[in-house]
């Protein structure tokens, strides 16, 4: 079922049951700051594998979406000062901070299980009204592996459809850039992708930032 988020009945109505597909397991495709992610509930394994086969079975553990900056404490061991400054800095927004998770989380979000999660608050209304009802999220790029992201929730259907549940269109992406990601499990970030945020822009805010070539 797809419904036009634009529209504030219809928003109301797709966001209730976007929730209630993420709480039954089932999968979701929503507007986020970057692309339209394909989510489900990442304590339910079942769900997430569902999520990896709609995709057409990525081996890469999904990124975490989250709606609130005090979820992240809840998912981590610890949190680094570095990481801190950057969630401070940058959430909600177009940053990835991949953190090692709290040993005692029931999820299996698959991959290589080495005790680390990526995870982002985004910058859009919609997402964050779901996933401050359902909690954390696992979400990846609403498209079969290989294709091109999708910029619609109805594009995204035309390549998922009756794998997803609930679709919640908001209208095209207005600026499809990647989110960069942050390597924090170290003594020193680390830059794995260059998005929407420059290393510029982390270093004024984490100075001894590396890029992914360890300059």
């Amino acid at each position: 079922m797809l419904y036009d988020c634009r529209s504030p009945a219809d928003r109301d109505r797709g966001i209730a049951a976007a929730i209630e597909a993420v709480k039954n397991g089932e999968l979701v495709v929503l507007p986020t700051d970057t692309v339209y992610g394909i989510g489900a509930d990442a304590f339910t394994p079942y769900a997430v594998k569902a999520l990896s086969d709609a995709r057409g079975g990525s081996q890469a553990a999904p990124p975490v979406l989250i709606g609130s900056r005090h979820t992240l404490d809840g998912l981590v061991f610890s949190l680094p000062r570095a990481a801190r400054d950057l969630v401070e800095a940058f959430w909600p927004g177009a940053l990835t901070i991949v953190v090692e998770h709290s040993p005692s989380l029931a999820w299996d979000l698959g991959g290589d299980a080495d005790g680390t999660v990526a995870v982002r608050m985004p910058l859009h209304p919609v997402a964050l009204e779901v996933l401050r009802e359902t909690g954390p999220m696992a979400v990846a790029a609403a498209n079969k592996v290989g294709q091109p992201p999708s910029l619609t929730a109805e594009a995204a259907r035309d390549q998922l459809s009756y794998s997803v549940r609930v679709y919640l269109e908001a209208g095209a992406c207005p600026d499809p850039v990647p989110s960069t990601i942050v390597d924090l499990t170290g003594e020193t970030p680390r830059l794995l992708r260059a998005g929407a945020i420059t290393l510029d822009q982390l270093r004024d805010v984490a100075p001894d930032l590396l890029d992914e070539r360890g300059a």
